[in-house]
């Protein structure tokens, strides 16, 4: 397992502080020893990956490499065999497997609402991805802080992403969450931590804003339309998450029923009167319509930013 401390030189970059954690990877603050540019360190965590980081450590009001913040919110690791899903481990291969494809996503992308990649370097032959370092508040610690949250931040990430899609850079981000979500101080909407496009191995999934472990653009609009439910109502709209059935083609009753039941969420307004009537309808469209994309999400955030 790497070792890591305020101090430790990696390549030409000296590791300042801890920033965060995902479900595979750590990631630090570093200075470039050349020109005293600041930046990110993405390091691929050891311990399994997934699942399976303790969400019973110590819940910590700050950032440390041994605990869960309420800020952090892990992806899990999901394996598609058969037309079936499993959550699963990670080895250190795995793990690496997916910086690396990460890191080729993101050379392949221009766009100031994504994070850039600066740079991939080695450390103890495992990689390390330097990335821009994006200051600002996550939307998760905005949301906790009872601070404004913004309709037209939604807006700017789904126009982002078309222009991506459009462009034939980035398919999908595939793991947009509150946490993966920073409001720069200047207002500028950025991404971090997209999914890599992989055809086989491990997909990361945060499972409560990608239920269904869809792979397309479309994990993308439920995740939207889930973090809005949540910004309405103060909580998730399903309390159960049947990942175990999604991208299940072989049918019968016991998914249908699951499926069914599982779409049945309790409506914004019951939980918050008031809730926008026409910010409910995008929820619904985003949770329960396969066909509902981006273009339609689009359309109806910016009538909705219209009237506002």
């Amino acid at each position: 397992m790497i070792q890591v401390d305020a101090g430790l030189l990696i390549g030409k970059y000296k590791v300042t502080e801890f920033l965060g954690r995902g479900g595979f990877a750590l990631v630090y603050a570093a200075e470039n020893c050349e020109n005293g540019e600041r930046v990110a360190l993405k390091l691929g965590d050891s311990n399994g990956g997934g699942r399976f980081v303790d969400r019973m450590a110590e819940l910590s009001s700050r950032r440390v490499p041994g605990a869960i913040s309420p800020d952090e919110s892990p992806a899990d690791a999901v394996f598609f065999e058969g037309g079936s899903a499993r959550v699963d481990f990670l080895d250190e291969k795995e793990i690496d497997r997916l910086l690396l494809g990460e890191a080729e996503a993101l050379r392949r992308v221009r766009t100031p609402h994504l994070v850039s990649l600066r740079d991939v370097v080695r450390y103890e032959g495992r990689p390390v991805l330097v990335l821009d370092l994006v200051k600002g508040k996550t939307l998760r610690e905005k949301i906790r802080a009872l601070e404004g949250v913004r309709v037209n931040w939604f807006l700017t990430i789904v126009r982002a992403l078309e222009r991506l899609r459009a462009a034939g850079e980035m398919a999908r981000h595939g793991d947009l969450k509150p946490e993966n979500i920073v409001i720069k101080p200047q207002g500028t909407v950025v991404m971090i931590d997209p999914v890599p496009a992989t055809a086989v191995g491990p997909h990361p999934a945060t499972l409560n804003y990608n239920p269904l472990l869809l792979r397309d653009s479309s994990a993308d609009v439920m995740a939207i339309g889930i973090t809005l439910y949540e910004i309405l109502t103060g909580t998730l709209p399903f309390d159960q998450v049947p990942w175990e059935y999604a991208g299940n083609n072989t049918g019968g009753e016991t998914v249908r029923l699951s499926l069914s039941y599982f779409l049945s969420y309790v409506p914004p307004r019951e939980l918050n009167p008031n809730a926008p009537p026409e910010l409910e309808k995008i929820v619904h469209r985003c949770l329960t319509v396969p066909e509902y994309g981006l273009e339609g999400l689009r359309d109806d955030l910016t009538a909705f930013l219209r009237k506002a």
